[in-house]
């Protein structure tokens, strides 16, 4: 997967296309990341996700109150080669990440949690980080229904609304790149921004610019001589 920025409208490119260069590194590295959805019961979260994973299999779990109230990825549609878990509790969901972040097989793992399980601690986060980190694999974290303030050792945590799709350039009448309303709420060596995202499956790439009225985007960039990349 690839990140490009499109061209900025609320910042100048220059500063929007840095920043971007910083988040491509990030999405892409062996970290542990969490994605929220802004509101109940939005795909957005799952379908961003997606959108970031690199191509091969991965590994996804889900807890059965995940399944139960968001469904599970319709496989032929995901564009990825997902090896589909769904266990009953969170401790479960958690020690099965771990165990296909010991995989050479996998290129990439996904935990779905319902709400603020007991067993998703600090301590259990971190260690999903360090093993994503030792093992080479981007690790993500769906929190449905959970608060934000919950203490994580996530990298990266976004929060994400669903946009509505851009015209379909060969039919209008269908939909075409799906888009999301992307918040950087928190990132190691990055400050908090806020993304229109893209999805162009066909070139199987995110592009991003930022959005609309955020300002936090324009003053993001790096002083001369330093990065913000950890």
């Amino acid at each position: 997967m690839t990140l490009h920025p499109f061209p900025a409208r609320a910042a100048p490119f220059g500063r929007a296309a840095h920043l971007a260069a910083l988040l491509r590194a990030k999405l892409t590295a062996p970290v542990l990341s969490e994605a929220f959805g802004a509101h109940p019961l939005d795909g957005a979260a799952a379908g961003f996700v997606l959108a970031a994973l690199p191509v091969g299999r991965v590994l996804w779990v889900q807890d059965r109150l995940s399944r139960a109230e968001t469904g599970a990825p319709f496989l032929p549609g995901v564009g990825r080669a997902l090896l589909r878990l769904e266990l009953g509790r969170a401790q479960d969901v958690l020690a099965a990440m771990e165990d296909g972040l010991r995989s050479i097989a996998l290129a990439g793992v996904v935990g779905e949690l319902y709400g603020s399980p007991c067993a998703l601690d600090f301590t259990a986060s971190r260690r999903l980080a360090l093993r994503a980190e030792a093992a080479g694999l981007p690790c993500w974290l769906i929190r449905h229904a959970a608060p934000v303030a919950d203490a994580s050792a996530a990298r990266m945590r976004w929060r994400l609304a669903a946009l509505a799709s851009l015209p379909d350039p060969d039919d209008p009448a269908a939909p075409g790149l799906p888009r999301w309303r992307a918040e950087l709420f928190r990132g190691r060596g990055l400050p908090a921004s806020v993304w229109e995202m893209r999805h162009d499956r066909a070139a199987g790439r995110l592009d991003l610019a930022p959005f609309a009225g955020d300002g936090s985007v324009a003053g993001a960039a790096a002083p001369a001589g330093r990065s913000m990349a950890r």
